[in-house]
């Protein structure tokens, strides 16, 4: 996702170019921006990359909220959790997210190796889960703690 400030006048990634970017070193939403895998599956992000005057790296996103709000950085390339939680926190007036995603995540959860007793429990607990309807409750309340409604959209487990 990109953040930027509501009296920017930016309203989709194109307008971004010529413009100075920042994200937090190390995030997703940096890999986003510049890896390549060589299969062509990344070249629009990597076009869009290329267009910024800059795309600056910050230690945090705090930092990279302070400098959009200086005026360092004309957008924040930014998960669109931690969007959520920034924009509730510091104020939806202030900022807006960009309506088109950068990429999409799937999560996983890692035992050690053999330990397959562990692993059985917690995926019988999470597919319990998923059958009665835990994960689309925490999905709504989180969506209702950080006004993401879209967060119901997202869950895709076992997919």
């Amino acid at each position: 996702m990109f953040v930027v400030r509501s009296d920017s006048g930016i309203t989709d990634a194109a307008q971004l170019a010529g413009k100075p970017v920042v994200t937090q070193s190390g995030s997703s939403a940096l890999t986003a921006l510049t890896d390549d895998p060589g299969d062509g599956s990344n070249d629009e992000n990597l076009a869009l990359a290329a267009s910024f005057s800059a795309l600056d790296e910050v230690p945090d996103y705090n930092t990279a909220f302070m400098n959009l709000e200086s005026g360092a950085n004309d957008a924040i390339a930014v998960d669109i959790g931690v969007a959520n939680f920034q924009l509730k926190t510091r104020g939806s007036d202030k900022f807006v997210m960009l309506e088109k995603p950068l990429s999409t995540e799937q999560y996983g959860i890692g035992f050690k190796k053999g330990n397959t007793e562990l692993a059985d429990q917690v995926k019988a607990t999470l597919d319990a889960m998923w059958a009665d309807g835990t994960f689309q409750k925490i999905a709504a309340a989180a969506a209702a703690t950080y006004d993401a409604p879209e967060l119901a959209d997202m869950l895709c487990y076992g997919e």
